[in-house]
Order: structure tokens, then sequence, then C-alpha cells
């Protein structure tokens, strides 16, 4: 803010001039004092000026509707959508969503530098502010391939940059507990620091606290939100396409502890956010739980403003951005007017706001580089062992049980059969051609004929399959090649839906309403090979890979146990 820009702000508060933007007959969600009070809304220059009495040169008469801040994604991986950050725009603005504070690490793990830069340009003039938290873990552990590795130094010239807030989330704690010199150069970079504290015990939450990371996003119980609480940690509950935490994390929340609470996504699908919402589901969640809808509207602005230190956002209040919800009803929390820096960018669920132009993909296509899959690279040699160490999907959950089962056995390899619900898995390394392939046998994927595979594997991002027989999963790994990313449904050899993701293989290039219809398509080819309703195949699949949340998990190298943090064999030798 210039000199100018202050004055007028300050002549407009006084009357001596009128504003730009006047709101009347409004009930405002006062976050501070939690109460509802009346009087006008006066913008000028995107800014909240004055609550009283003014006149506008441009009035909108709210007709009672409640006002509220606009909505605060406090942790989101915008790649998640497979839309880029305009086109992610589009959909959450009319949710409510005006503020979101993203960890490209996704990208990061493909394209290192180049893909950060890429997320700061192409979010650059999107009418969504968009901030960033630099990622720390890439890779995620020295236990995988990723596409890229960043030190602290990659990382150091982007703090500078006016919407980059700090550090993302730290996931290797072994690092952290290790005093690893190269953990602590990161961690020095900045004092906003966001913690991934996936099954950490309360010993573990002293040495995140000790190293200055303020925040978790990983809870999945109510004693676990207590205590990182207790501890000074800020909480964030998390309802994503995966993680559907949200109703147990509840439990926790009390109008006492809630100032130390907000709301996130994570990552969630572009379907679910259109279909179901982003924070504003949050928030209609936890009124229905019984918070009080202030509260539950607090969490979603305020908290997450006064976290990240974003002293403009959060309130409806002076000095503060003019980032505005018109709501028909509080309890229900149905959003009528979305009104970004004063203007108004959505209403009654569709967006009205400008449209920004795309960014160069320059370097961030073409990025499936493996050598030829065969059927060798696929066996799973038992050993002569009956049982073995086998990944237990917990359906919409990111934590795995570790089992340890008899599985189906021919000629010495171990075969899927779906009837038993075990499948073959695999990983196979993407970024460098190096011929990696990890094995692993899952229970309760559910599919029962063809394979499905995607380039989408959290968080080194190298292609993951899993299906019912070895051709169809080769089939599945081609197409994606084929694509350069994506997602491809294969049955008998046949592709019967696909998603291309040709930015990183992450992202499409495609508008969002074409990529939400190819989502839909390949949803219903799910179905085809028998994939369960009651959460998405796809998604469980992704999160498979990432060796930082328990228990077992498979990387390009092989099967993870994230307890005790190495490789294990899949054959288990009974005594």
């Amino acid at each position: 803010m210039n000199k100018q820009q202050l004055k007028t702000r300050i002549v407009t508060a006084n009357k001596s001039e009128r504003a730009d933007v006047v709101i009347r007959n409004a009930v405002i969600v006062n976050v501070f004092t939690k109460e509802l009070t009346a009087g006008d809304i006066a913008i000028t220059d995107g800014v909240i000026v004055g609550i009283g009495s003014y006149e506008g040169k441009q009035e909108i008469d709210a007709a009672g509707r409640y006002v509220c801040p606009g909505l605060i994604d406090a942790h989101v991986h915008i790649e998640s959508s497979m839309v880029t950050p305009h086109q992610f725009s589009q959909v959450v603005l009319p949710h409510g969503v005006t503020t979101v504070i993203t960890d490209p690490h996704e990208i990061a793990n493909v394209a290192g530098a180049k893909g950060i830069q890429y997320m700061l340009d192409a979010s650059e003039n999107v009418p969504l502010d968009i901030f960033v938290m630099l990622p720390s873990c890439v890779p995620a552990t020295a236990f995988e391939n990723a596409g890229a590795v960043l030190h602290a130094e990659d990382l150091q010239a982007f703090l500078s940059h006016n919407r980059v807030l700090g550090l993302a989330e730290v996931m290797d704690f072994p690092a952290v507990l290790r005093a690893d010199d190269e953990m602590m150069n990161k961690l020095l970079l900045s004092r906003q620091i966001d913690g991934h504290a996936a099954g950490l015990r309360e010993a573990d939450i002293n040495v995140y606290r000790a190293a200055g990371i303020l925040t978790d996003h990983e809870c999945v119980t109510k004693e676990e939100v207590l205590d990182r609480l207790r501890l000074g940690m800020y909480v964030m509950l998390r309802e994503g396409s995966v993680a559907k935490n949200l109703r147990t994390l509840l439990e926790a929340v009390t109008e006492q502890n809630a100032h130390r609470c907000l709301f996130c996504t994570d990552d969630k699908h572009l379907d679910d956010l259109v279909e179901e919402g982003s924070i504003d589901y949050n928030v209609r969640e936890a009124i229905q739980y019984g918070l009080s809808p202030i509260t539950a509207i607090s969490m979603a602005t305020l908290h997450a403003a006064q976290c990240y230190g974003l002293h403009t956002k959060g309130a409806v209040a002076p000095g503060f951005d003019a980032d505005l919800l018109l709501l028909d009803d509080l309890h229900e929390f149905s959003i009528a007017q979305v009104y970004k820096k004063g203007v108004l960018v959505a209403e009654n669920g569709s967006y009205t706001g400008h449209k920004a132009q795309e960014q160069s993909l320059r370097g961030l296509t073409e990025t499936v580089d493996i050598v030829s899959i065969c059927d060798e690279q696929l066996q799973i040699h038992m050993d002569n062992a009956a049982k073995a160490n086998v990944i237990g999907i917990i359906p919409n959950n990111l934590i795995t049980e570790h089992l340890i089962e008899r599985v189906p056995v021919q000629n010495g390899y171990f075969v899927s059969n779906p009837k038993q619900d075990v499948l073959k898995a695999a990983v196979i390394e993407r970024h460098k051609a190096t011929g990696n392939v990890g094995l692993g046998i899952i229970k309760g994927l559910g599919l029962q004929t063809g394979a499905i595979a995607t380039t989408v594997a959290h968080d080194s991002h190298n292609i993951i399959a899993a299906g019912t027989n070895d051709q169809d999963i080769i089939a599945a790994v081609k197409s994606l090649q084929e694509m350069q990313g994506g997602l491809a449904v294969v049955e008998n050899g046949k592709v019967l839906a696909k998603l291309p993701l040709s930015i990183a293989g992450l992202m499409s290039e495609s508008d969002w309403k074409t990529v939400y219809t190819q989502i839909k398509e390949v949803n219903d080819s799910l179905l085809k090979i028998g994939a369960p309703k009651h959460f998405n195949a796809f998604l469980t699949l992704s999160f498979l890979s990432l060796p930082v949340i328990p228990r077992l998990k498979i990387t390009d190298l092989g099967l993870f146990d994230v307890t005790s943090f190495h490789h294990i064999p899949i054959p288990v030798k009974e005594n």
C-alpha cells in the first residue's frame, strides 16, 4: 500500500468521500466477539474501510442476508484437483473459498524448482489468493526415487516472493529426530513451518515443537488432536477425498480450544470439490455436529489467518480485505454470493469472475520416461513361503494395516485372487527410466477384473498400478506412457476409460468442466471392473506409495514398513 492508497482509505473511513461499494442491510458475523451485528459495510480499493452508516458509489442490498469472511483452506495441494490453479479457482470460489495456502510438493517431486515456479506464475493473476508453502521434503524420504531433489539452497530463492509464507509439511520426522544437517538447514529458512505428524506420539510432538514446527493436519483421532493442542500446535481438521477424518476430529473441538483449530482439504479430487464442496463442506459438517455456526466460521477464516500471519484476512472489519460471503442461511451455511476484494466473483454456485491466461508449460510435459515393462518384472517370488506381508487397505483413510496372511501361490509365485480380495500392485519409476519396479500385495481394493494405473502416486509420483492379472497391469501402464501421464482403467487388454494429465503427469491442460466429465467416465469404468462404491479406488491407490504414512506402503524400491522405516521382503518365513 502506498501513501495515496492509505489517504484514500482514511478519507473514505471518515466519510469525507463516498466508498467504492457499500453493502447495506446485512447481518454481520463478527468472528472477534462471536456475535451477530448490523451496519453498512463500506469498501474502497477492495478493502473494508468502515462499519456503520456509509454512502457508496455502488450500493448492494444484502436484504437481511448474513455476511461472513471468505473461507481459507489452510493446507491444500492444488495438483490433487488435477486442474491448473486458474481452473481450480473457478471451482472453489463458488464454494466461498477466497484464500488457499498451498504446498506444491506434488509438482516439485516431478519437476523440482521449475514446478514451484510454474505454480507461482500460474496463480499470479487468478481471482483467488493463493499463498505458497515451500516443499520441505522432495523426495519425501530417501527410500524412493522422485523426479527431483530440493535442498535448502534451492528453496532459498523463493523466500522473497510476496506470496511465499514459509516451509511446507515436514514429513521426514526421522531426519528431524536425528537433527540431520540438511533438515536443519531447511528448518532455519522460516519461522512458519507446517508439520506432518502422522502416527507420532506425544514425545515425538515435543521434538516437532522444539524444532519450531507449528501445525499438523494428519490427526485421525480425538486424542491426537488434544495431544497436539496441549503442546502448542495448531491442528487442521481435514476432510479430503481419501482422508475423511472430520467427524471424528470434531469430538476434540470445544469453545475453549477452537481458536487453535483450522480446516483444510489437503488432497481433494475435482469431482468431490464440485459435488461436495471445499471448506464450506467442513463448516456445514461442523455446524451439523453441534459447533456454533460462528465458531465453525471462525475456524475457517480468522483462525487460519492468524496461524499464517495473514493480517488482512479472515474478518468483516475495517482494514481487512473485502473477501465476503453473503449467506441465505447461517445454520445451513448456504452461499448466495461471493465477493473477492469487493467484486462479485460467484453467485448461486456459479463462477462469474474473469478468466486469466494459462501459463507456459515448457519443461512440464513429456515427464513419463520408463523402460518397457514385461511379465518377468511383475513376478513376486514367494521363496517357498505361504504367508506374506500384505498391505491392508482401510477405506477412506491414508493409514494402512500391516497384515501377515496366507496368499495364493502358483509355481512359487504369488497370483492375484479377486475372490480373496488380494491383488498385485506395482510402483514403476517414471522420471529417469531406471527400470525400478517395486512390488507388493494389497488387500481390500475390491477389483474383480482388469487393472488400474496412474501417475498420481504420492509423493514421488511414479506410476502405481494394481490389478487382477499382469497383462492388464502392463496394458494400463502402456496407456499412461502414451498419454504422458494420467489415469487408466483396463479390462482384457482394452482401455475402458482414461484421463490424460499432461502437466507433470498430475494436471490436465483442459478446462475443469472437461476434466470433470472425464473423471465421471473413469469412475463409471471402475464400477464395471468391480471397484467398491464406498471409496475411490484410484484415490486409495495413489496414496499406497507414500512412505511417510503408516503402516505398509510401496515405493519403486519395494515394500516399505513405515514403522521401522525400511524396506521389507514380501514373503514371511514361518518358524
